[in-house]
């Protein structure tokens, strides 16, 4: 039995477990995920906690949602022909999400990796009940994901959010907007009905899912400064450091 396999053996959910990702640890590695909706400025935020570690020479491994090549090509087409229904955008991503849980995270958590996950299974959760889809159900399909030992999520405002994705490019992707759930065609004004839900999502998982929330809306630099305070009285940073004698 290899690793992942044993990581995954004897966590399985019990039916009334909640749907909540496994409890028990038994790799040396650590899992840290940034969540919020489009535009939070959560992808920022990790790159800098993440350029920080490096420079600090720890064992980091950096992983974002939707990467996963197996699953690449089937996305792309199912999302430029505009084939994916809430149903089968929950499958997909979990499938996307199930290959770079074994491939990767699980098996860098097994080597003693700090992960960093830009986006983690609460997005699948948080995008698909948006649409509609039973939380329950969904979560169902995550069930074999690990903890994350911290979750940041990152809650702002959504017109700050559109703002800031429209002064970087001309116009908001279609399933971005939520265009395929049919809310306006509008797409800015779908985007607010669409993303707004994803934070009411969000919203309801900060407690039982013990996020660490953070105010989206400040500076860049103070809102890095609290994410490193609570990196570091989290975390045992030492464990990740192979190379301290030469910093």
């Amino acid at each position: 039995m290899n690793k992942t396999e044993q990581a995954l053996e004897t966590d399985s959910h019990s039916p009334n477990d909640g749907g909540q990702p496994k409890q028990k640890r038994d790799y040396p590695g650590a899992l840290v995920v940034v969540e919020g909706i489009d535009g939070s400025g959560k992808s920022t935020q990790l790159y800098l906690l993440r350029r920080w570690l490096e420079l600090n020479k720890y064992k980091v491994h950096f992983t974002e949602w939707n990467s996963s090549p197996l699953v690449a090509s089937a996305t792309s087409r199912g999302k430029k022909e505009r084939m994916l229904t809430p149903t089968t955008f929950s499958m997909i991503h979990a499938a996307d999400f199930a290959d770079r849980c074994e491939r990767q995270i699980i098996p860098l958590l097994s080597a003693g990796y700090l992960v960093l996950a830009d986006r983690y299974l609460y997005t699948g959760i948080a995008r698909d009940g948006a649409r509609g889809m039973p939380v329950d159900w969904v979560r169902s399909l995550y069930g074999f994901a690990p903890k994350p030992d911290l979750t940041f999520y990152f809650r702002g405002s959504v017109e700050v959010s559109l703002r800031r994705i429209l002064g970087g490019r001309s116009q908001l992707s279609y399933h971005e907007a939520g265009m395929d759930m049919g809310f306006s065609l509008n797409p800015i004004e779908s985007f607010r009905i669409f993303q707004g839900r994803i934070q009411q999502q969000y919203d309801a998982m900060v407690e039982g899912d013990g996020f660490v929330q953070i105010d989206a809306l400040k500076p860049v630099a103070d809102q890095q400064e609290q994410v490193r305070q609570v990196v570091e009285s989290r975390i045992d940073l030492s464990k990740f450091a192979p190379n301290r004698g030469e910093r």
